[in-house]
């Protein structure tokens, strides 16, 4: 079951930093989410696996990925909690550019043409990143069903994905943490 406040706190603790950054969309921030430092930690994988199979539960796709590396261990947790828990899904990885050897290919993973597939996320601003990873799974020939992210900066990826036709979720936003969403979102 996923504890929602568990994983505040461990983002409090370990990911969240004031400060002033460049994100990967461009934009300055006053805070930055380092995803990696809880995705990468056993707890905090466990918490964001359960969170993401609570979300999927009553609809799971055939298989969950997104953009590598910061997918990945998402990825993995998802995966290995589906294990745990006896439910068949499946994992992909999406690369930023093809390997230039063996197949070339963007999409790794025990994935098939017309798979019914999310997209996972650490922490999604604009949406840059996962449209990017879409755009490949269609290629690919997986259909999209959502776009699943840990933590959603309300600056404007919901209206992104939406506006495209996609389902968004988040298991958390900002706003968790008591910083106040920019106006217009």
């Amino acid at each position: 079951m996923f504890n929602r406040q568990a994983l505040i706190d461990v983002f409090r603790e370990k990911a969240l930093r004031f400060g002033d950054f460049t994100l990967v969309s461009g934009k300055k921030a006053k805070y930055y989410l380092d995803g990696k430092q809880v995705t990468l930690d056993s707890a905090g994988a466990m918490l964001v696996g359960e969170g993401i199979l609570d979300l999927l539960k009553d609809n799971l796709p055939r298989a969950v990925g997104g953009m590598s590396i910061g997918a990945d261990p998402i990825t993995a947790a998802v995966i290995t909690l589906a294990g745990v828990r006896g439910l068949p899904l499946k994992g992909f990885m999406v690369r930023k550019e093809s390997k230039g050897h063996g197949t070339n290919k963007f999409i790794e993973g025990p994935v098939q043409a017309g798979d019914e597939v999310a997209i996972v996320e650490d922490v999604v601003t604009t949406g840059g990143s996962s449209l990017l990873a879409i755009e490949r799974c269609e290629a690919f020939g997986l259909k999209v069903r959502t776009v699943i992210t840990i933590v959603d900066r309300l600056e404007g990826g919901r209206a992104a994905f939406e506006s495209r036709g996609y389902q968004f979720q988040s298991l958390l936003t900002i706003e968790d943490f008591g910083i106040e969403a920019p106006k217009g979102e």
